[in-house]
């Protein structure tokens, strides 16, 4: 069965409401300030070039995380004809977190292993089809100095540490750039893709609160980890285009130019 995906598009888009020098237009501008990344369009919205990766690496079934406040963004997946792809949602009442979100589909997910990706990065696909092709809770650790990023923007992800087995055995969310430059270019970093089974719901559950009052992801992780589930860490090597800041904009623009979306 293929795995389904589960993508987190409830975000409050905090720093892409911050002002910035960077000119968008209109279009954009408002998404930004909406706080709407995923719908920031790009000839079409952002978040359809991640649905598209998500159905070239042959995943059939995907959810989208969403507020209820979300309403125009299901009424234009409601409209859009899609022959590849699946597109449900998945309602988080009150933006708790990351962890809450993967909670709130708990009853979308069954008993189905799924993926867990973020609305706003688009991911390689031949790292997405090895995630759909898994059979065990993995997350792909990126090769720093492949993801072309900053020590300081790299800072502000996830830090992978494996076992002698390949397996997890911590992540450090949010590093900084000193503990990024001390692990060297061949560190592993998580940009927050993830293969779960059904045994994730209890720890994202449970896991305490953090300092911005939220259940984060990460640290749900490392709870389940503690209580015995194995993830396998994939070091993996590609770029990922990340859409947080307004300053992420002309890049991301120059990167999607001329692609087509067939869903």
């Amino acid at each position: 069965m293929t795995t389904r995906a589960l993508v987190l598009a409830r975000g409050l888009g905090s720093r892409m409401r911050q002002a910035s020098d960077v000119t968008l237009d209109p279009q954009q501008a408002s998404a930004a300030n909406a706080g709407l990344k995923a719908m920031m369009p790009f000839g079409r919205p952002f978040l359809d070039f991640v649905l598209q990766s998500l159905a070239d690496a042959g995943v059939r079934e995907s959810a989208l995380v969403l507020g209820p406040e979300h309403e125009p963004v299901r009424d234009y997946y409601r409209r859009l004809a899609m022959t590849r792809l699946r597109v449900t949602f998945v309602e988080q009442a009150r933006p708790l977190g990351t962890a809450d979100a993967v909670l709130s589909a708990r009853a979308w997910a069954g008993r189905h292993p799924f993926i867990v990706l973020n609305a706003d990065n688009l991911y390689p696909v031949d790292v997405l089809a090895r995630l759909a092709g898994g059979a065990h809770p993995a997350v792909p650790g990126f090769d720093a100095g492949s993801l072309a990023f900053s020590e300081d923007r790299l800072g502000a992800f996830g830090l992978l540490e494996a076992g002698p087995s390949g397996e997890l055995a911590r992540i450090v969310e949010k590093p900084g750039a000193a503990a990024i430059r001390a692990a060297g270019p061949r560190a592993l970093i998580s940009m927050n893709l993830w293969r779960f089974d059904e045994r994730i719901f209890d720890a994202c559950a449970e896991v305490p609160l953090s300092a911005r009052r939220e259940r984060e992801l990460p640290q749900a992780v490392q709870l389940a980890v503690s209580r015995g589930m194995s993830f396998e860490v994939i070091p993996v090597r590609g770029t990922v285009l990340d859409l947080s800041r307004r300053e992420d904009v002309p890049h991301v623009a120059r990167a999607l130019e001329g692609r087509t979306i067939n869903l």
